[in-house]
């Protein structure tokens, strides 16, 4: 964000920055110049701060105001240091003023001050914009141990940013020097242990057995009310850039803005002068230049969490890791059942979620923990993390499946609405596309994927059944294509099709779709039932078909009774070889036939579902033949004496031929709107009309040629 940014929405920059003017204004005064106190100024600022924090240039005064020599007394300094809430990121500037101003000197801040000003930079290491600033004054800090008044602060400071390359053995010397000198000091002999987990084969005797400082947050309570101000901002600030969690660093307690504490930090301790630690990573380039000298951190559990540890396990796996990680969840899952783990569910599921989403793993721990989650959960909260985590189940027998999983998260999830089962129906969707993602990397088949896949192929086909009558709107038919994808791509993609079977639609399901007053599902539908034909032909050339005739010709009437509503003109027609007359009843299409007739339009019941005719494919038909006309007129033709009043049908072209009208014969008219229809993204329809009348075919070929 720009440093001059104003505060965003309701946030009152005028009454902060006159706060802040009245308080500066006041330190430039001796208090008998002032004539009153300055704790009303600085508590009306306090006030003000903790209520919306600051933005880089207020921030930046403050920090100058509490650094620089003035007439403040050190009370009001400090409480001023206490709300320091930045509400964006801290800039570079902003630390290196700080650490500039620690140590001795008469221009120097008290070290009551500059004590409190580090505790500060505790608190908001983790919203630094550039980590860097800290590790690059180490030695600055380092050096400033021999200050007692500020070494209880310095020692948790540096313990934060240290790293391998920190660890020197002057350092080390230094260090058990001091704590010798202090009696092991706590703070000191804290820093001592950090350094000992980097080379705990230097570091020995007494110095580190002493009390030790924890090093935890200074103030939970303040840094609650830092991630409240920061969220609020993000949330106000339109134009804010999402800062995602750097992919090549690790990731630190509260560097996503959570602070859950609920898993431990990568940290290494058995590196070596030739080994590389996690924590020395800082960009892809030292992670791939140094991936074969990673040593593995003490935690294995950290993978759980950090982004940098899975990928390295992906690219190096360690049986271990994943062994730990079940062990840990199992503990987890107890205690969250028994309801002792003290921990928000939602963090542990969100942690989950980033593990199966990083690693493509879900180890049969997973099916454990959720087989039992799914009894105490609401069906609400965390809704889209467990069903995330769960589409990335791997292929097991679907009886299992559906007893442990499917059938306990239906029951929490449908609540006789439509989003519930949509919701259900997307994860269902994501599920079956993952599988379709391992089975393609597989080089053997897969004994149990052909069941297993057929499974749940037949639950969702019911499922789709229902959300087709509940909401037949072209949304939600446009979502059930997306899972009928899926199952036509195992259908016909050549390395797919040895895993799995292929498993067609329910009929009454295609001619919904089919009658659907969108064009796009009607295309869509087509080029489905176009690939699962591909895939049928292939299965049907060997002799060891596993395909009843029966299967074939349910198939085959899908084919027929479409090509006959649109290409034919025999809508509902049941007499030809396989056609199923769209499934309507005989008596019912005589009796919409007789109707029509009475209506006198001109054509009867079966014409209304062609090309020309179709409440669907009827307007672009009639643009399509409009453009030729207007092209025939762009031309300077005077052959076009008349143009086309009505729907085109073969008795009309010929009568416009004959009355000096567009020349053109039917066939070519009609395969012209299967290639305009093409043009416009709806390329569906015609390779069904292809891919299953060898006549169409052969004309669209000649024409091709010629």
């Amino acid at each position: 964000m720009s440093r001059h940014q104003e505060y965003p929405g309701d946030y009152n920059a005028l009454h902060v920055r006159e706060a802040i003017s009245d308080v500066v204004q006041a330190s430039n005064l001796t208090a008998k110049q002032r004539g009153d106190s300055a704790k009303p100024a600085v508590e009306k600022l306090s006030l003000w701060l903790y209520d919306q924090g600051l933005l880089p240039e207020d921030l930046g005064q403050l920090i100058d105001l509490v650094t620089i020599p003035s007439f403040l007394d050190q009370a009001n300094l400090g409480n001023i240091v206490r709300n320091l809430y930045p509400a964006t990121p801290v800039d570079d500037d902003i630390v290196i003023r700080v650490i500039g101003c620690l140590g001795h000197g008469k221009l120097k801040p008290s070290l009551a001050i500059q004590g409190a000003l580090l505790k500060w930079l505790v608190m908001i290491h983790h919203i630094i914009d550039n980590q860097a600033v800290l590790s690059s004054a180490y030695s600055v800090l380092f050096n400033l141990l021999d200050t007692a008044g500020i070494r209880k602060q310095l020692c948790h400071l540096l313990a934060l940013i240290t790293r391998r390359r920190h660890v020197r053995p002057y350092r080390i010397q230094n260090l058990l020097s001091l704590s010798r000198q202090t009696g092991n000091d706590p703070a000191v002999t804290g820093l001592l242990r950090v350094f000992k987990d980097y080379y705990p084969e230097i570091i020995v005797g007494e110095a580190t057995r002493a009390k030790a400082s924890a090093f935890k947050h200074p103030d939970p309570q303040w840094r609650e009310r830092l991630d409240e101000i920061q969220q609020d901002h993000a949330a106000r600030s339109i134009n804010r850039a999402e800062r995602p969690l750097d992919a090549f660093r690790v990731a630190r307690n509260g560097a996503n803005g959570k602070g859950s504490g609920l898993l431990l930090e990568v940290h290494t301790s058995n590196a070596t002068e030739n080994s590389v630690t996690l924590e020395e990573i800082e960009s892809v380039d030292g992670f791939v230049k140094n991936l074969e000298r990673i040593e593995l951190p003490n935690q294995l559990i950290a993978v759980l969490g950090d982004p940098l540890l899975q990928k390295l396990l992906a690219l190096k796996p360690h049986a271990e890791a994943h062994r730990r990680a079940s062990n840990w969840l199992s503990s987890y899952g107890q205690d969250l059942m028994s309801g002792e783990s003290g921990i928000d569910p939602a963090d542990g599921l969100d942690m989950l979620q980033t593990y199966v989403s990083s690693t493509k793993t879900f180890p049969p721990i997973f099916f454990i923990f959720f087989n039992e989650y799914l009894k105490i959960w609401d069906g609400h909260s965390g809704r889209d993390f467990v069903l995330t985590i769960l589409s990335y189940m791997p292929l097991v027998n679907f009886s299992e499946l559906f007893t442990g999983i499917f059938q306990p998260l239906e029951a929490k999830i449908l609540d006789n609405t439509i989003n519930s089962q949509l919701q259900l129906f997307e994860f269902y969707t994501n599920l079956l596309r993952r599988w379709t993602i391992f089975l393609a990397s597989l080089e053997q088949k897969s004994a149990q994927a052909s069941t297993i896949v057929a499974d749940l192929v037949a639950h969702v086909n019911n499922l789709c059944l229902t959300i087709a009558q509940t909401s037949p709107t072209a949304s939600t038919h446009s979502r059930i294509l997306d899972f009928y994808d899926e199952t036509a791509i195992l259908a016909s993609n050549p390395k797919l099709q040895h895993h799995t079977r292929i498993m067609i639609p329910p009929s009454p399901l295609v001619y919904i779709l089919h009658f659907s007053l969108s064009p796009s599902i009607l295309s869509r539908l087509c080029g489905i039932l176009s690939k699962y034909k591909q895939g049928f032909q292939k299965a049907m050339a060997t002799s060891r078909s596993e395909y009843t005739p029966t299967y074939i010709n349910e198939f085959n009437g899908f084919l027929m009774d479409i090509c006959n509503c649109i290409w034919r003109s025999r809508a509902f027609n049941n007499t030809d070889v396989n056609s199923h007359g769209c499934l309507v009843p005989r008596s019912l299409s005589q009796n919409l036939n007789s109707y029509v007739n009475d209506l006198n339009m001109g054509a009867s019941l079966p014409m209304l579902f062609s090309l020309s005719y179709s409440p669907v494919l009827g307007l672009l038909a009639v643009s399509y033949f409009r453009e030729l006309e207007e092209e025939e007129l762009e031309r300077g033709s005077d052959n076009l004496g008349i143009r086309h009043a009505g729907p085109v049908t073969r008795a009309s072209l010929n009568s416009l031929i004959n009355n000096r009208g567009l020349k053109l014969g039917w066939d070519d008219y009609r395969l012209g709107v299967l290639s305009y229809l093409e043009k416009k993204g709806m390329a569906g329809v015609g390779e069904l009309m292809y891919n299953t009348m060898t006549n169409v075919m052969k004309r669209r070929s000649a024409m091709m040629t010629s």
